[in-house]
């Protein structure tokens, strides 16, 4: 194209070494032909599309939660017409190509690449097949060899990318690798994907800074590229990047499938440097083919059939908004839907009797010059190679267990400002707390004030920490699911390492948030009394922890979680035995009364603080003294054994992890939150 700027000249001198330019200065040319070491040694692949017709319910797509905000019964959900998303789509692509899918808003771009992977929802397949090697596409063939990157970039914001490279590649690496294979693999990742001169930099994220949006688009393809797959299926790789980073990023994709690998990628309107990278494109409208083939030739096919694209033009730009739907206005909205429907009769007459799908121009020969066409061999010394059988052969159990609390561990603990709001917010409360009740000075509290401090004690941190924990779980999410789709680790291994990796932030912060409390206002100062009572902290602030694990796994937005996290905790709060006597409570908070861990926290903090000891209270002339245990009668707390408290509490623990795993298990972990 004329106006072409120096570097789209170096790009077509790369790909058709005929053409010449003494233009192009030297230093350019290397950054596209010392680049193939990084070569995919496997057999060639072929991923073919063959007259795919499929659905969508409309119904089906809107969340359980919306349909009954709407007052709508279960059995009312799924009703409604379905919508067909393509429309006889053929496709077939092999290694050391890269296609293109690109198309207007609603196209059917995103749904293509979700089917091909075998995550779609919400639809079926009316007719057609996919196949992979000629073998019908499956969600386990799709693992073996496969390599699906989002749109949106999935990363932990507080590693490094060596690090971050480095943790999947214990993980999804054979279990034969030694780790200096694995880093040697994670270094060669990094210099191909050009990652060198940020790969001890944090990731970051839109709170920590960190590499810019190009390199987390870089990072994400590598984390997919340390395995070393034969397809690589990226959806909408420059969404949100400026042009020039966006160019650079499909360069690097172009020199992947040099590298014997099969590109497919969505994209929405790419400009000219960038289509010229591409080596077939598929142009969709509403799920129908209006043109697929080689890039070269789109603007010759659509010239042919009455289209030509004008001079100075982008052809992307001009055929995507030639085939974009107006919904302007019902006419408009016909018109465009006619001429789409036309055009996509047309290039089905054009190519029925091809069995690549692929429009091919009058004059062109079958057999490309062998200049075009071969996929330069590097030394192999160069070639990394993963054999078939080590597929199958990946790290698990224990392993994983290892790896994930050691990523969990890291992660977490260099977020300082995260652990700093805890620590202060914990200080702070505890610091308020205390200071309330410091001014009785050396002398005890009174029997009504200890009480409220007891049952204050271990109501309002529970509370904090079920926003904390809810907040960030589903700030993970979606990267957990994406995670758990693509088999980087199972269920039971990141269920302990998310347990026990946040043991020591939970310790921490209810250290900060006890012990100043208890000496501040004068509790029991026996050195048992006061590890007892940490113990019932400690216990307390766990299970409310647990449960909002628990709801963060279940519900699928972070609304709904809070908000049944706080009906729980407010249901365990009612009935913990100071808002109101136990033997006032009608029959069902009552019996709530007995899985509520305030109550059972409750009982035993007022059990630690008055058994053994003795009260003095003034009346009128005369002073009484009461024993403790007579105070906890009084208060109808004194109905099970101290250690009855601990086991409960330790019990509710348990029910809610096992809920926590049962929600990890079987409830499908995709995010309906948008981070």
């Amino acid at each position: 194209m004329e106006g072409s700027s120096g570097i789209e000249l170096v790009k077509r001198q790369t790909r058709f070494p005929s053409v010449k330019s003494d233009i192009v200065p030297d230093l350019f040319v290397p950054e596209e032909d010392n680049s193939l070491y990084f070569t995919y040694s496997g057999p060639a692949n072929v991923l073919e599309v063959k007259d795919l017709s499929y659905q969508v319910n409309l119904s089906a797509q809107i969340p359980w939660y919306e349909k009954l905000a709407e007052f709508k019964m279960p059995w009312e959900w799924n009703k409604g017409s379905e919508t067909a998303a393509m429309t006889n789509l053929n496709v077939r692509v092999s290694s050391g190509q890269m296609l293109a899918v690109i198309g207007n808003s609603g196209c059917g771009r995103t749904t293509l690449l979700d089917i091909i992977t075998c995550k779609d929802e919400g639809g079926k397949i009316k007719s057609g097949e996919i196949l992979i090697n000629g073998k019908l596409s499956t969600r386990n063939l799709v693992k073996k060899c496969v390599a699906h990157v989002r749109q949106n970039d999935q990363l932990l914001p507080h590693l490094t990318v060596r690090e971050t490279l480095s943790f999947v590649a214990k993980l999804r690496l054979p279990k034969s690798y030694s780790d200096e294979q694995r880093q040697k693999r994670v270094e060669d990742v990094i210099a191909e994907l050009r990652l060198r001169q940020c790969a001890n930099t944090k990731v970051g994220n839109e709170y920590t800074r960190g590499v810019s949006g190009g390199e987390r688009r870089r990072v994400s393809i590598a984390v997919q590229l340390l395995w070393n797959p034969g397809i690589l299926i990226l959806d909408e790789p420059t969404s949100g990047l400026d042009s020039f980073t966006a160019h650079n990023l499909v360069i690097t994709l172009s020199r992947l499938a040099r590298g014997n690998r099969l590109v497919l990628l969505s994209i929405h309107q790419p400009r000219s440097d960038i289509f010229q990278l591409f080596d077939l494109v598929l142009l969709l409208s509403s799920g129908a083919t209006i043109y697929s083939g080689t890039a070269k030739d789109m603007v010759q096919y659509f010239t042919s059939i009455g289209y030509p694209c004008p001079r100075y033009s982008n052809p992307a730009d001009f055929y995507v908004d030639l085939t974009s739907i107006d919904q302007r206005s019902r006419d408009q909205e016909m018109e465009c839907l006619e001429r789409t429907r036309s055009l996509a009769d047309i290039f089905q007459q054009k190519v029925k009797d091809f069995d690549d799908f692929l429009w091919k121009a009058q004059d062109e020969n079958k057999e490309r010059t062998s200049s075009e066409t071969r996929i330069p061999t590097p030394p192999k010394d160069k070639v990394i190679t993963i054999y078939k059988h080590e597929k199958d052969e990946l790290p698990k159990g224990i392993h994983q267990f290892s790896v994930l609390i050691s990523r969990h561990l890291s992660n977490d603990l260099r977020d300082l400002t995260t652990l700093l709001i805890h620590g202060i917010e914990a200080v702070l409360m505890a610091l308020l707390i205390g200071f309330l009740y410091y001014g009785q000075g050396g002398n005890p509290l009174s029997i009504q004030d200890t009480v409220a401090l007891l049952f204050m004690k271990g109501s309002l941190t529970p509370f904090a920490v079920v926003l904390d924990v809810v907040a960030k779980c589903h700030s993970e999410r979606a990267m957990l699911y994406h995670e758990l789709e693509d088999g980087l680790f199972s269920t039971t291994p990141y269920f302990f390492a998310k347990v026990i990796g946040e043991l020591p932030e939970h310790m921490a912060f209810v250290i900060f948030y006890s012990v100043p409390i208890y000496w501040l206002a004068n509790l029991n100062p026996l050195p048992e009394n006061f590890l007892m009572n940490f113990l019932l902290m400690w216990l307390v602030v766990y299970c409310s922890r647990t449960m909002a694990l628990w709801m963060s796994a279940t519900l699928p937005t972070l609304q709904m979680s809070s908000f049944l996290s706080n009906a729980i905790f407010t249901a365990c709060y009612l009935t913990g035995g100071f808002i109101i006597r136990l033997e006032n409570l009608w029959t069902v908070p009552y019996w709530i009364s007995f899985v509520s861990f305030m109550h059972w926290s409750f009982a035993g903090l007022v059990q630690v603080q008055f058994m053994g000891t003795t009260y003095k209270v003034q009346a009128q002339n005369f002073t009484l003294t009461i024993p403790g245990e007579s105070i906890v009668k009084s208060l109808t707390m004194d109905t099970y054994p101290l250690y009855a408290c601990y086991l409960t509490l330790t019990g509710i623990i348990a029910g809610f992890l096992l809920l926590y795993y049962l929600s990890l298990r079987f409830i499908k972990q995709k995010s309906s939150q948008d981070w």
